[in-house]
């Protein structure tokens, strides 16, 4: 008989946030896929785990989980950790738990901590709606897709971030989303935990003269107020812009924030305008 693939999570900052149920599981399985083995194991000595590990870095992942799924076929059980937070969430665990179900492997989640579910929950923006975005794509195309594909949104919008490129990022939501409601939570659990909210511009105008240290999740509100433009007050729009000799992509990218329309749907349709 197959073993279990447990998905255990582990504290974000505070080590008193973790479970009985998770200490259980550590206990218990016969090896720990760690994100990091030397970061888990500084989790594992300071509960008395000694809990045989293996390394499943995401880089990685596509070539290691392999060996760790021939070893739960074969009957043993398996806890998978990350270095904080609930694994496969923007985080090493997708791609085992995919293939771990298609070979037939159990797949127990054993949930805990989540610093996304922490930020929002305290972050004062609506919470009955929300879309994850994990990390957004560096730059180029696929990050100005994203950013319009989500423009449009009315739930809350979160994300992770690198506090590196916090203030980049945060430049580049004002730009796509325009003016609202934002918070960035930094160092959740920890001893520095912190909370600072605004609108997009007064975070743009913070962030870019500090750079945050630790981990970042940053929130902004959905959008509010305006009806979405049907295609005709869209295509009447377009045809004004055109009229008065604005260029196509500058126009769809404001007229895209004001009607609720994705940018590149608002582009096409000014392209076929143009055509005739």
């Amino acid at each position: 008989m197959a073993g279990t693939l447990y998905l255990v999570a582990t504290p974000i900052g505070n080590l008193g946030d973790i479970s009985a149920r998770a200490l259980e599981t550590l206990k218990q399985v016969s090896f720990v896929a760690c994100e990091d083995t030397r970061r888990s194991r500084v989790l594992l000595d300071h509960f008395g785990i000694s809990a045989d590990t293996v390394s499943l870095p995401a880089f990685a992942e596509g070539q290691r989980a392999g060996r760790i799924l021939d070893r739960l076929e074969a009957g043993e059980d398996c806890a998978l950790v990350t270095d904080a937070g609930s694994p496969a969430i923007s985080d090493p665990g997708e791609k085992l738990v995919a293939e771990a179900l298609e070979r037939g492997v159990k797949v127990v989640p054993v949930p805990g901590p989540a610093a996304l579910i922490a930020a929002l929950s305290a972050s004062g923006l609506p919470t009955g709606r929300f879309h994850f975005l994990g990390f957004l794509p560096r730059k180029g195309p696929e990050r100005q897709s994203m950013l319009e594909e989500v423009a449009p949104l009315s739930a809350t919008l979160a994300l992770y971030e690198s506090p590196r490129r916090l203030a980049e990022t945060l430049a580049d939501l004002k730009e796509a989303l325009g003016e609202r409601r934002g918070v960035v939570a930094r160092e959740l659990t920890k001893v520095h935990e912190e909370f600072v909210r605004g609108t997009l511009s007064e975070l743009v105008g913070r962030y870019a003269k500090e750079e945050p240290r630790g981990e970042v999740v940053v929130l902004v509100e959905g959008r509010t107020g305006e009806h979405r433009w049907s295609e005709e007050e869209l295509r009447r729009a377009l045809e004004e812009g055109l009229g008065r000799g604005e260029k196509l992509k500058g126009l769809s990218t404001e007229l895209a924030k004001r009607a609720g329309w994705p940018g590149q749907d608002v582009y096409r349709l000014g392209l076929g305008l143009k055509k005739r």
